[in-house]
């Protein structure tokens, strides 16, 4: 089952896409933005096999979109949709495996859904040949009204706040809608660590670590966030697995 994004300024538009993909059984999740900044923010919490991409949406256009999902660790196969043939040299350009005219057709529709099965299963085929990609991860941020991008490997720790979560780079913070046990979940594999129920720190920016005192505690660039005691057995196997010496003293 595939699973979907469709990205368009026009609810209609929508609905009628959602529809003709409703009836193909290979068709499984159906998300929906509006605009290119919500697509993004959807795909940094729910990331996609495929997007359906409107080209004229105000603000971000499908094309910017497509650009900033190219940065994406897990890129969607990308499909435009539009009511003009203009910008099909281009489309394919940004690696598009079809590109629909509006109104789309239901056997035409049929046909890119089969192209979309088709990429995924090369894609699949040279993951296993090279491995995962070495591109990092990338995160949809909002600062001042503007949803710009950041490397996940930039943020050194993650602090919770209600529904949302608060990234913490060198250079500035910056709140995002994903709760906090969301990304402890999924950050896992690349290095971030719960150590308290307000904080989530990446190993690799580790500065100071100490487990041994009354207050155990860890510093992360210029920030020392406390441990738990019932988080602290759990940091110390990760500290062992990634061969880090927690300081027994004060």
């Amino acid at each position: 089952m595939i699973s979907v994004l469709i990205a368009d300024d026009e609810q209609p538009a929508i609905d009628e896409l959602a529809f003709l993909l409703g009836q193909d059984p290979r068709i499984g999740v159906i998300h929906q933005a509006s605009s290119g900044s919500e697509a993004i923010r959807l795909l940094t919490r729910e990331p996609v096999d495929a997007a359906f991409l409107d080209i004229h949406m105000p603000g971000l256009t499908g094309f910017d979109l497509a650009r900033a999902l190219a940065r994406f660790e897990h890129r969607p196969v990308l499909v435009f949709v539009t009511a003009d043939e203009e910008g099909a040299l281009e489309a394919f350009d940004l690696a598009a495996v079809d590109y629909l005219l509006k109104p789309v057709r239901t056997e035409r529709l049929h046909r890119s859904v089969g192209r979309i099965v088709e990429a995924l299963k090369a894609a699949s085929a040279s993951h296993a040949t090279h491995g995962a990609s070495a591109e990092p991860e990338m995160i949809a941020v909002t600062l001042g009204g503007t949803t710009r991008m950041i490397r996940r490997d930039d943020v050194r720790y993650v602090q919770a706040q209600g529904d949302y979560a608060r990234l913490h780079t060198e250079e500035a913070s910056y709140l995002v809608r994903v709760p906090l046990s969301d990304l402890e979940r999924q950050w896992a594999d690349a290095g971030f660590v719960r150590v308290h129920r307000s904080y989530l720190v990446s190993l690799a920016h580790l500065s100071r670590i100490r487990l041994g005192s009354d207050h155990p505690s860890v510093t992360v660039g210029q920030a020392e966030l406390p441990v738990s005691r019932r988080l602290l057995p759990a940091l110390r196997e990760r500290l062992e697995q990634t061969s880090i010496r927690p300081r027994t003293s004060p």
